[in-house]
């Protein structure tokens, strides 16, 4: 064992990220699949009121922004704060492993 690592500190980081981790991604899923069904109906209702005549939607307009977001997302450098992150491995580790299983299991 290295001198300075406090074993005791670090398994406590770990699992009061892991903990914090697994509520935030269970609530995650349950609220990206909430928003997955809004959207879907909001464009199922869209293309019965065009289909309708109420309404005329420009669908290249709605699928260019999303093309245009993930170019832009791609063309980017990591931002800085990825540092302050990998300085707090300890806790986001614990967090990050939480976080996925809450998020499979919700």
């Amino acid at each position: 064992m290295a001198p300075g690592i406090d074993v005791t500190q670090l398994g406590l980081d770990l699992g009061t990220g892991g903990v914090i981790g697994g509520v935030m991604g269970f609530a995650a899923k349950k609220i990206a699949k909430v928003i997955a069904v809004l959207v879907g109906v909001q464009l199922a209702l869209f293309k019965f009121l065009e289909s309708e005549g109420i309404l005329s939607v420009d669908w290249e307009a709605v699928s260019g922004g999303l093309i245009g977001a993930s170019d832009a997302a791609a063309s980017n450098q990591p931002p800085d704060f990825m540092m302050s992150i990998l300085s707090t491995v300890s806790i986001s580790g614990g967090f990050a492993a939480g976080f996925l299983a809450g998020f499979k299991l919700g």
